[in-house]
């Protein structure tokens, strides 16, 4: 082999692995992102199938059904365009309640939410900015009697 063949053969075995490396931290950072969709976007089939994401809207007033035996709950949540049903297993944030925004983490199963975890806004006049978008993008310009921002 010639010092040229040589070069060469080091420069494509280099590149090479560059390629490999770029590509395996690509797909871990893929599986560990969690998109944000609304109840429109995951019924349009937008949002991953097999991924968790996070879902965002508005509790619907009167959806909210406990179960008696367990911390099991299940609730609606909303962007005025459409509904998506969420179930969750656990203790709700204190500031959960019908009407408030939220934002919640699971994967679609059976056209049902599983949520793994509930995000309830920390005041009366904070909503989650991805939650505002959503609700924007649905015909929605305020909450509450105030406007979205």
């Amino acid at each position: 082999m010639t010092p040229r063949q040589k070069r060469m053969s080091f420069v494509a075995v280099l590149v090479t692995g560059v390629a490999i490396a770029i590509g395996l931290a690509l797909m871990a950072l893929n599986e560990n992102i969690n998109h944000f969709y609304g109840p429109k976007q995951v019924k349009a089939g937008e949002a991953p199938i097999d991924h968790n994401f996070r879902l965002g809207g508005l509790v619907v007033t009167g959806s909210i059904k406990r179960a008696t035996d367990s911390l099991k709950i299940n609730f609606d949540l909303t962007d005025t365009a459409e509904t998506i049903t969420v179930q969750y297993e656990g203790i709700l944030p204190d500031l959960f309640r019908e009407g408030q925004g939220i934002v919640a983490t699971g994967k679609m199963s059976n056209g049902m939410f599983i949520a793994e975890q509930v995000l309830a806004k920390h005041d009366e006049n904070y909503m989650p900015p991805e939650v505002a978008d959503t609700l924007k993008e649905s015909g929605m310009t305020e909450h509450n009697g105030k406007p979205l921002k």
